[in-house]
C-alpha cells in the first residue's frame, strides 16, 4: 500500500540534510514552495513540508499538484482524516488525476473504509488501466471485503503488467489459500520466494499451504529455517501455523510477539481508558468472527444462553461473514446487544467498546481466520481476555488473561504466556449440551467401511497430519490385523498424498478410507459410532472434534505434548474421568492403541464408563462450567476495580 508522491525529487549529494532549502525573494511564489516542500520530502522533514505545501495553497487555492502531496504527508503524520480531506480537494480540482485517486484508495484502506476504498482504486485504474499498484491494493481490499476470486483477477492482472512483482504473487497466493486452491497457492508463495527470498512471513505461509495439501516435500528443511528465523526474532511465519508445525511454546510465544511486533503492535490513538465505576452488572464483549456455524459457536452457544443475567450483561461484537443459518439467528436472540461490527473499522469498533461500557472484552478468535488483534490493541476493554479461538499466548501486552486450565497450562510454563493464566477448575473447553445426535443407524458399508475389522478414526484437519503422526498410525495398521484407518476428506490432493505416504510405510494404501462432509451435524455425530477409537493428532490435538467423539460415545486415545495445543485433548479426558486414554511418549500412544484393538472386553469397559460419565462428570456440564466462568471474571473484575494488576487466578470449586 506504498503512498505515491508527484514530481518529488531528493536533495542533491552535497546538500546539507539538516537544513532548510531557501526561497529566492524573486521566486516567492506558489510553485517554488512547491518544489521546496517536495525537497523537504526527500529529507523526511515532513512537518517542514507540510507547512510550504499550505503556504503554495495560501498562494494558489487551486493548486492539485500541491494538494496531492500534502495529502500523502498528512497520512505520514497519521492524520488520516485530514488527509482524505486533502485528496478530495485533489481530485474536486483535478477529476483526471489517477495518482490522487490511488493515494485516496490508500488512505480510506487505512481507515478501514473498504468500499469506498475499492472505489477510488478502480477510478485510478480506470483513468490509467496499466496502473499495477492499484491493482495491487485493490486485490487487498477485496480480500478485506472476502471477495477473493475478484482479488485474485486483480492480482492476475498486476502479475500480467509486472511479471516480477513479489508482493502480488504472495497475495495472490493468500486468496488463493483463502478459496481453498491449494496448488495454486503454493504455486504462487514460491514465485513470490524466488523474486524475494525474505518476504515477511512468507515462509510460514507457504508451509502452511503445503500442510493442507499433506505435502511433505522439504518439510525438515522448512522447519529448520523456521526454527531459527523464530530463535532470531525474524518474522518468518504467523502464530497460527506454529502451533501445527512444532511442540514448543518457547517457539509458539516468539511467533505472536514477532507477529504483535509487525502487524498489531500497542496502538494508544485512543488514549488510557478509564475504569467503569462498579454497577449491579459486570459487562462482558464476546468479539468473534465464528458467530455462525462453526466450532466455535458450537461449543459455546448454551454458555452464552447460561450467563447469569442478574450479575452479566453480554454483548457480541459480530465481525464475519454473514451466514443468516440457525445458530447466527440463535446466537442474535441470545446476547443482550448483537452488534454486527463488521463495516466499523477497529478504531470505530473499539471506540464503541468503550462508549458501552464493557468491562471485560473476550477475544474468542486470537490469530485465526478474520480475527481483528487490531481492536484490542487500541485497548476496547480495561479488562481483555485471550479465550477459546487461538490455542496459545497472544504475545501481546495488551491482552491481560488467558482462560485455561492445569492441564493446557502447567504452572511449570507460564514463562511462555504474556497472560496470566485464569485457572478453570476443569477443562477450559465448553460444550453446547444442546446438541443431537441422530438416531440413524449407519452400516459400514454405507459410510464406505469395511464389514468388519477394527475401524480406527481421525476426523482432524488435514495439517494436522504431520509424517511423525502418520508412522505411529501406520505402525499400528500394520500391527492391528484387518484395521482401517478413517479419515476426513479435507481434499483430494491431502487423499491421495496420505495415500502415497501410506504405501512408502508398506501399508495397503486401501486401508486409508476417507469421509465424505456431511451437512447435518446430527447424522455426523452420529456416524462416530461405526468407530472403534479415535486416534489423536500432536503436536495440534483435536479440540472441537474430540468433544464430538466424546460426545458422540467414541474413546479418544491422546499422546499429551507441551503447548497449549496439544494438550488439549488430556484436558478433556481428565474432565470426563477417562485418564487412562491420556499417553506421554509416542510408544505408549501406539502400544495402547493395538492393546486396545486386541482386547475388545477392555475397549468396551471404557466405551461404557464414558457412555456412563458423560452426563455425569464435568465435562458436559455446560451450568457448572458457566459459573466457574462467571466466577473468573468476578475475580478478574474486582481486582481491576481495587487498582490491582492482573495476577493468576485460581477457580476453586
Amino acid at each position: 500500500m506504498a503512498l505515491k508522491f508527484r514530481d518529488l525529487f531528493k536533495p542533491k549529494a552535497n546538500e546539507n540534510p539538516g537544513s532548510t532549502p531557501t526561497i529566492a525573494r524573486e521566486f516567492d511564489h506558489a510553485e517554488a514552495y512547491y518544489k521546496r516542500a517536495n525537497a523537504l520530502n526527500g529529507l523526511g522533514r515532513w512537518e517542514a513540508s507540510l507547512a510550504d505545501y499550505d503556504q503554495a495553497i495560501a498562494i494558489d487555492p487551486k493548486y492539485a499538484n500541491a494538494y496531492c502531496n500534502r495529502g500523502t504527508v498528512l497520512e505520514r503524520l497519521n492524520r488520516c482524516e485530514e488527509a482524505l480531506a486533502s485528496y478530495d480537494r485533489t481530485v474536486e480540482l483535478n477529476p483526471g488525476d489517477f495518482l490522487a485517486y490511488y493515494n485516496r484508495g490508500s488512505v480510506l484502506q487505512r481507515l478501514e473504509r473498504f468500499d469506498e476504498a475499492l472505489a477510488s482504486y478502480e477510478r485510478a485504474i480506470a483513468l490509467k488501466g496499466d496502473y499495477v499498484e492499484a491493482y495491487v491494493n485493490r486485490g487487498h481490499v477485496l480480500q478485506e471485503l472476502q471477495r477473493h476470486e475478484e482479488a485474485v483477477a486483480s492480482y492476475d492482472r498486476a502479475i500480467q503488467l509486472k511479471p516480477l512483482f513479489a508482493e502480488a504473487f504472495q497475495a495472490c497466493g493468500s486468496s488463493l489459500f483463502n478459496l481453498r486452491r491449494f496448488e495454486a497457492a503454493v504455486a504462487s508463495y514460491d514465485r513470490a520466494i524466488a523474486l524475494k527470498p525474505d518476504y515477511k512471513f512468507i515462509l510460514g505461509m507457504r508451509r502452511y499451504a503445503k500442510m493442507q495439501l499433506c505435502d511433505w516435500d522439504d518439510l525438515a528443511p522448512d522447519l529448520e529455517r523456521l526454527t531459527q528465523g523464530l530463535t532470531t526474532y525474524d518474522a518468518v511465519c504467523s502464530p497460527f501455523p506454529v502451533l501445527a508445525l512444532v511442540d514448543s511454546a518457547t517457539l509458539q510465544r516468539l511467533a505472536a510477539e514477532i507477529w504483535v511486533r509487525e502487524q498489531c503492535p500497542s496502538n494508544a490513538a485512543l488514549g488510557p481508558i478509564p475504569v467503569r465505576l462498579r454497577s449491579d452488572k459486570i459487562r462482558i464483549g464476546y468479539f468473534s468472527a465464528d458467530f455462525r456455524t462453526h466450532p466455535v459457536s458450537a461449543l459455546t452457544a448454551e454458555l452464552f444462553e447460561a450467563h447469569d443475567r442478574s450479575r452479566f450483561e453480554i454483548t457480541a461484537f459480530a465481525f464475519g461473514p454473514e451466514s443468516g443459518d440457525p445458530m447466527r439467528m440463535r446466537l442474535e436472540r441470545t446476547f443482550d446487544r448483537f452488534i454486527d461490527v463488521r463495516g466499523q473499522s477497529d478504531m470505530e469498533v473499539a471506540t464503541l467498546a468503550r462508549k458501552i461500557g464493557v468491562d471485560i472484552a473476550v477475544d474468542l478468535g486470537g490469530f485465526t481466520e478474520h480475527g481483528r488483534t487490531r481492536i484490542f490493541a487500541l485497548r476496547a476493554a480495561p479488562i481483555q481476555v485471550n479465550y477459546l479461538g487461538y490455542p496459545g499466548t497472544m504475545g501481546a501486552e495488551y491482552v491481560d488473561y488467558l482462560i485455561g486450565d492445569r492441564t493446557v497450562v502447567p504452572e511449570a510454563q507460564q514463562r511462555h504466556y504474556t497472560e496470566k493464566i485464569v485457572y478453570l477448575p476443569n477443562s477450559y473447553l465448553p460444550h453446547d449440551s444442546s446438541r443431537t445426535i441422530s438416531q440413524t443407524v449407519f452400516t459400514r458399508e454405507e459410510l464406505g467401511l469395511p464389514r468388519t475389522g477394527f475401524v480406527f478414526c481421525c476426523f482432524n484437519n488435514s495439517y494436522k497430519i504431520t509424517p511423525s503422526t502418520l508412522d505411529g498410525w501406520m505402525r499400528i495398521l500394520s500391527r492391528v490385523e484387518n484395521s482401517v484407518l478413517w479419515l476426513s476428506q479435507n481434499n483430494p490432493t491431502a487423499a491421495s498424498n496420505l495415500r502415497q505416504e501410506a504405501a512408502r510405510r508398506g501399508v495397503d494404501a486401501e486401508r486409508l478410507i476417507f469421509a465424505d462432509r456431511m451437512s447435518s451435524l446430527p447424522d455426523h455425530l452420529a456416524r462416530h459410532r461405526a468407530a472403534d477409537l479415535f486416534l489423536d493428532t500432536r503436536p495440534y490435538n483435536a479440540h472441537a472434534t474430540a468433544i464430538d467423539a466424546l460426545w458422540a460415545g467414541l474413546p479418544v486415545l491422546t499422546c499429551v505434548g507441551e503447548g497449549f495445543a496439544a494438550r488439549v485433548a488430556a484436558s478433556l479426558l481428565k474432565s470426563i474421568d477417562l485418564p487412562e486414554l491420556i499417553t506421554s511418549t509416542a510408544e505408549q500412544y501406539e502400544e495402547l492403541a493395538v492393546q486396545l484393538a486386541a482386547n475388545p472386553q477392555r475397549l468396551a469397559q471404557i466405551r461404557q464408563r464414558l457412555a456412563s460419565n458423560r452426563l455425569k462428570t464435568p465435562l458436559f456440564d455446560v451450568r457448572a462450567f458457566t459459573r466457574h466462568l462467571e466466577a473468573a471474571y468476578a475475580r478478574i473484575h474486582e481486582r481491576c476495580q481495587a487498582n490491582l494488576p492482573p495476577e493468576h487466578i485460581y477457580v476453586e470449586f
